[in-house]
């Protein structure tokens, strides 16, 4: 075994094959152990889902993911994706809001602008008036954490938080912005505020770094076909390199295992290397009628579930997990015929909650994907999304009467009265975990106690952010710290992933 943890050849085991799952997989062969990945539903990805409609391909889940960090483009690289990224083909949104879709504002930090002419259009003449009030506010304290929109809503008013920050939010995380944590959703912001009297000010500030140093390329990612491909693509690597991925095997036991006698609990000889230093617990994985001994062992499932495999070893890290809440919501897919269908340009729009629609959302999914356009010219496909945390009533409705308030409010937004050709309605219940105030704290508590638990690691989108390239970071930082190195998983902790681009600079 390596001085540093985990020995080529050791055998672990993942459970979860979502992207984070997968993902870590993935980094574990290229390291060189072992690896059986237990998945306990029948199918792999997660949140991200292909599918079709109206012949088309499409994503029935997570659609983009954040270009400007690292991990998934990288990813989708190694795995063989290369030719099939590709940028959006508009980045122009709109909200719908006040009545009408306006242009999505630009030169703002997650909708929280350096200057009230920066948010003219959407905002009403009071709502930019009180921006103006920020610069002659006394300090507004952030403390230890705060939510996103208390802290906005003090420095620059309600209709700032309301009518853009809480869209531009909901988007990411289906929840409150009144609720969500700075320090975790909005790290960049949360640091400005600790060292700045006046947001706007430090809106500038950030802004004026970006310029100076311009990152070139998109700022999202699709895939041809799909970001769904994505997980699909990573399995299939993880197979070619001899990795083993078990579906419908759902895990109902994780127990450590006893050092053999004569050993230390490093699995080395009495005195040849601290615990710490060398993580070499044995597990035992029960998964139906299945029982493997593991070397090591990486928990990537939501969760809920992470708190019941991790009971019987640490009470005190699953009663943590058992805290994490988490918002339902449902993607409706529509698809129209070209002809005599009309929309107005861009991407799509975002819709604040404080307007009373029922949907949060819609993408123009032909004009944002070009792949989806050449898919089928005379096709048109669009989707929204409904449902943000603590809202249970809208979900409980059929498919039919969500695609009804879907076309609803398409209608009231864009004119479209078109029938469509095909719908799909994809549930995605408990979907989305929160990251409320003191979100960053309940993780570092969770992998202070995890690590007392040598060979054992976390990841996924409850931890470090919600977007894809954070539940591949979050993946790559558990290997690391089952190979003894928790350099990663330390700089998670303190500075979560943002899961959305700011837009400054933009």
């Amino acid at each position: 075994m390596s001085a540093t943890g985990t020995a080529a050849g050791q055998h672990v085991v993942v459970i979860g094959a979502g992207i984070a799952g997968l993902a870590a997989a993935h980094r574990l062969l290229e390291r060189g152990a072992r690896v059986t990945v237990l998945e306990a539903s029948g199918r792999l990805g997660g949140k991200l889902l292909p599918g079709e409609i109206a012949g088309v391909r499409v994503d029935l889940g997570a659609e983009s993911m954040l270009a400007r960090r690292p991990e998934a483009v990288a990813l989708a690289r190694e795995v063989g994706l290369t030719e099939h990224l590709q940028p959006p083909a508009t980045a122009t949104a709109s909200i719908w809001t006040r009545g009408a879709l306006r242009p999505m504002p630009k030169g703002h930090v997650m909708g929280v602008p350096g200057t009230a002419a920066a948010l003219s259009g959407v905002l009403s003449d009071e709502g930019l008036a009180r921006i103006e009030r920020d610069a002659d506010l006394p300090r507004t304290e952030v403390g230890e954490d705060v939510a996103v929109g208390e802290y906005v809503a003090a420095r620059l008013g309600r209709e700032v938080v309301d009518r853009l920050i809480e869209p531009l939010l909901g988007g990411v995380y289906a929840g409150d912005a009144y609720r969500i944590s700075m320090r975790s959703a909005v790290p960049q912001l949360y640091q400005a505020a600790r060292t700045h009297t006046s947001l706007t000010e430090a809106v500038r500030e950030l802004q004026a770094k970006a310029a100076a140093h311009q990152q070139t390329g998109p700022v999202f990612m699709g895939i041809e076909g799909g970001v769904g491909r994505l997980p699909l693509a990573v399995a299939d690597s993880v197979r070619a390199r001899g990795g083993e991925i078990l579906t419908g095997a759902p895990v109902t036991e994780l127990r450590r295992v006893a050092a053999p006698a004569g050993t230390d609990a490093t699995g080395g000889p009495p005195g040849h290397a601290s615990a710490a230093a060398r993580p070499h617990a044995s597990w035992r994985v029960v998964a139906g009628d299945r029982v493997l001994a593991a070397d090591a062992v990486v928990v990537a499932v939501p969760a809920p579930v992470a708190a019941g495999l991790l009971a019987a070893e640490s009470p005190a890290a699953a009663a943590e997990l058992r805290t994490v809440e988490y918002a339902s919501m449902a993607l409706v897919t529509l698809a129209y015929r070209r002809s005599g269908t009309a929309l107005p340009e861009g991407s799509g729009f975002l819709v604040p909650p404080v307007d009373g629609r029922t949907i949060k959302a819609s993408t123009f999914a032909s004009q944002k994907w070009g792949w989806i356009a050449e898919e089928d010219p005379d096709v048109i496909v669009l989707r929204t999304s409904v449902g943000r945390y603590g809202e249970t009533e809208i979900l409980r409705r059929d498919d039919a009467d969500l695609v009804d308030v879907s076309r609803h409010d398409l209608r009231e937004a864009t004119g479209l009265d078109a029938t469509p050709l095909e719908t799909r309605v994809t549930r995605w219940t408990d979907g989305l975990p929160q990251y409320p105030v003191g979100h960053h704290a309940r993780v570092a508590r969770i992998r202070e106690h995890v690590a007392k638990l040598p060979g054992l690691a976390l990841c996924g989108a409850q931890y470090d952010g919600v977007g894809i390239p954070a539940c591949v970071a979050s993946a790559y930082a558990a290997v690391d710290q089952i190979h003894g190195d928790l350099s990663a998983v330390r700089e998670l902790t303190a500075n979560p992933v943002q899961s959305l681009h700011g837009g400054a600079g933009e």
